[in-house]
């Protein structure tokens, strides 16, 4: 049963309470915070894409809304890892057996933690409504933003967008620390390939670096998301959820989850696993009593990593995933004057007839992580360089599908280039072996859009692994020529 706006607006109230989630926003009260906004949610919508100034913080406590900070911040660079139980057929599953989902997330959370602790850092670790999240800050003047801000690539759109003052009170993304977001997005790929290979032999489910559909299993199709795609959009759009806010997502998914399953669930807040284990923050967090003591006891400020950082970006320059990211930006997108007479004549009746028509129907396909690695693997196994298949994505992105307002504030070059380098990147290096690369697997993955679809990637697999053990990716072109299993 959700708290009454009454209830939440007395816990907000609790001096303890104020001052954890000040310590989040990184001032002494929210108004005087470095997050340069707030973004919130009410039990019947969430408003995570309107960024509000910090002076309308208190009136939102007053409405009982739960509160999200803004990735933005005006002192340091902000690292965000998300880790998360995803049903695609059972969207309450979550929340109606907690202590199963998150026993399924704790090979990954273990491997997280293994990764973190061999660089040496110590993440502000924080549990939400479906899994993790891990939070530490770079500061603006250390080695390592300077050190991620000369890594980083940005489209000329989205270097634009970022002049554009996009704050809630005019406020520009500055060029360096918009650079040193997209570096770090650079590493934080790194990281959850480190994560993956950790996790591989120990976890029940597929981990992917995002809600990526995975064939059904006994309680339908689950993933383990290792969640990083806030790297495919501008800084200045994301927000991450504060610790000790309450927590109303199944609330604003009733009509998804059901009023019934709804009306079951105990009230939720997001706390800090600080002196405590999921086991016991598990019992805590659905107590506002138990929630106001744990605040009393407990810190939710970022902690600097600015060191550690310096040391985990070292180790991703020196790394095969570094390589192939210079390859990535090798190339460049054709530009959009081109497009009637390169992208805009891809070929295809050499593609798998599920992916032409992911092509041809963009909106809302091409919006789905599943989706954009299906077209990837596709044209890679061509010897499509993946620079230039972000290009044909982005080429869809702008084009007029029907997409209304789904670009305001967003970057469709950023996007593409993110998709088509973590995939293919993946690939690359060894840590996604197209094990699910199959017809078969389309299908159980709900990824397959034509009736009666009897796709066989098998020959474009062959080939993109022949690709990968001789070095021939972007080789082009193949036309359709495929390799026999014999040169596997």
């Amino acid at each position: 049963m959700i708290l009454s706006v009454t209830e939440r607006q007395s816990y907000y109230a609790n001096p303890a309470i104020l001052r954890r989630i000040s310590e989040f926003f990184g001032g002494e009260s929210p108004i005087h915070g470095t997050a340069v906004y707030l973004a919130v949610g009410t039990e019947c919508e969430s408003f995570y894409r309107e960024r509000r100034p910090l002076e309308e913080f208190q009136s939102w406590l007053n409405h009982g809304a739960e509160v999200n900070r803004s990735l933005w911040d005006r002192k340091s660079l902000i690292a965000h890892l998300d880790i998360e139980y995803v049903n695609f057929d059972h969207p309450a599953y979550p929340y109606l057996a907690p202590e199963q989902i998150f026993e399924l997330q704790r090979p990954v959370v273990s491997a997280a933690k293994s990764v973190f602790s061999h660089f040496r850092l110590a993440p502000l670790h924080v549990l939400t409504g479906r899994g993790h999240h891990f939070v530490w800050r770079i500061s603006r003047d250390s080695r390592a933003f300077a050190q991620l801000s000369a890594l980083g690539r940005m489209s000329a759109s989205l270097q634009r967008l970022y002049a554009s003052k996009p704050g809630p009170t005019g406020e520009a993304v500055a060029a360096k620390v918009g650079a040193a977001f997209a570096g770090l997005g650079l590493v934080m790929e790194f990281v959850v390939c480190e994560i993956k290979t950790g996790a591989a032999d120990n976890c029940q489910l597929p981990v992917e670096l995002g809600a990526i559909e995975a064939g059904g299993a006994e309680r339908g199709r689950e993933v383990i998301a290792v969640d990083i795609t806030e790297y495919a959009d501008p800084l200045c759009s994301r927000v991450m959820r504060v610790p000790f806010s309450v927590y109303l997502k199944p609330w604003q998914q009733r009509a998804e989850l059901g009023e019934e399953t709804v009306g079951r669930l105990s009230p939720l807040f997001v706390i800090p696993l600080d002196r405590i284990d999921v086991n016991a923050g598990n019992k805590i967090r659905s107590n506002a009593k138990e929630v106001v003591r744990l605040a009393a006891a407990s810190s939710a400020k970022i902690p600097d990593a600015s060191k550690s950082m310096n040391l985990l970006a070292k180790a991703y320059l020196r790394s095969p995933l570094a390589r192939f990211h210079n390859w990535f930006y090798s190339e460049e997108h054709d530009a959009d004057a081109l497009w009637p007479e390169t992208y805009d004549l891809t070929p295809m009746d050499v593609l798998p007839p599920n992916v032409c028509y992911i092509l041809k129907h963009p909106n809302d396909l091409l919006l789905r992580p599943g989706c954009v690695r299906l077209v990837v693997r596709a044209m890679l196994s061509l010897g499509w360089h993946p620079r230039h298949i972000a290009g044909l994505i982005r080429s869809k992105y702008e084009r007029d599908y029907g997409w209304k307002d789904q670009w305001v504030g967003y970057d469709p070059a950023t996007r593409a280039d993110f998709y088509a380098r973590a995939f293919t990147g993946e690939f690359v290096i060894g840590v996604d072996n197209l094990v699910d690369f199959n017809g078969k697997s389309a299908r159980e993955e709900g990824l397959c859009f034509i009736e009666g679809c009897t796709d066989d990637l098998e020959p474009f697999r062959n080939s993109l692994l022949y690709r990968r053990k001789y070095e021939r990716l972007a080789c082009r072109p193949l036309n359709g020529l495929f390799l026999p299993k014999e040169h596997l």
